[in-house]
């Protein structure tokens, strides 16, 4: 039997990567190198836990809450349906219209306005709290955008991110669906066992069915 085929919908991490405004840019430095006679390489990384493609944990947004060490692997493992979305400034409600919300349980929204990985855009798409609150409803187990932020970069009260939370719906941010047409796939995105993280960078892959 062929091999499902596999895609990659992760960000590329490097010292161009573009983060949120004030936050810690990825850095690499050699700690020790073939070059200069040692045994192997070996480098230390300096990054933000929200760079690229990431999982966001419930402490990110409310204290005490579950980290991601503590987050549920199941929820980034599964099927999963890729949604094109059609307003530049939010998913709103009317790119879910017509779909079964309780028979989906992983949701990815491809938007009009994904940032490349080298630059940044204060007005990227975000998920509108109306889509947050029908998922959570409907017991979809997690919502992914390939932005930086399921709440606008505005927001102080990140209403979508505790919408989710309060609906135990996972959150994914900032990957990479530009070469993936909308449809069903297998998705599997796992956070790395963080005590006290509050976000985890993840590999994001999408396997093709059928």
């Amino acid at each position: 039997m062929p091999e499902r085929r596999i895609i990659d919908i992760s960000r590329s991490i490097s010292e161009r990567t573009a983060v949120w405004p004030g936050d810690t840019t990825f850095s690499r430095r050699p700690v020790m190198q073939l070059a200069q006679g040692c045994s192997c390489n070996v480098s230390t990384y300096t990054l933000s836990a929200h760079t690229g493609t990431h999982a966001d944990a419930p402490r990110h947004f409310v204290e005490g809450a579950a980290d991601s060490a503590q987050c549920a692997l199941d929820a980034y493992w599964g099927p999963c349906l890729v949604v094109a979305t059609r307003n530049p400034l939010c998913v709103s409600i009317d790119d879910i219209a017509g779909i079964d919300l309780a028979a989906e349980q992983r949701l990815l929204f491809r938007t009009p306005s994904a940032p490349a990985d080298d630059v940044w855009n204060d007005d990227f798409s975000f998920i509108h709290p109306d889509v947050a609150r029908a998922a959570a409803q409907a017991g979809v187990r997690l919502l992914g955008i390939d932005t930086p932020s399921v709440d606008p970069m505005t927001s102080k009260t990140l209403d979508t991110h505790k919408l989710l939370l309060h609906g135990r719906v996972a959150i994914l941010e900032g990957l990479d669906l530009s070469a993936v047409p909308p449809g069903r796939y297998e998705l599997c995105a796992l956070p790395l066992k963080i005590d006290g993280g509050d976000a985890s960078p993840v590999r994001a892959v999408l396997r093709v069915l059928g």
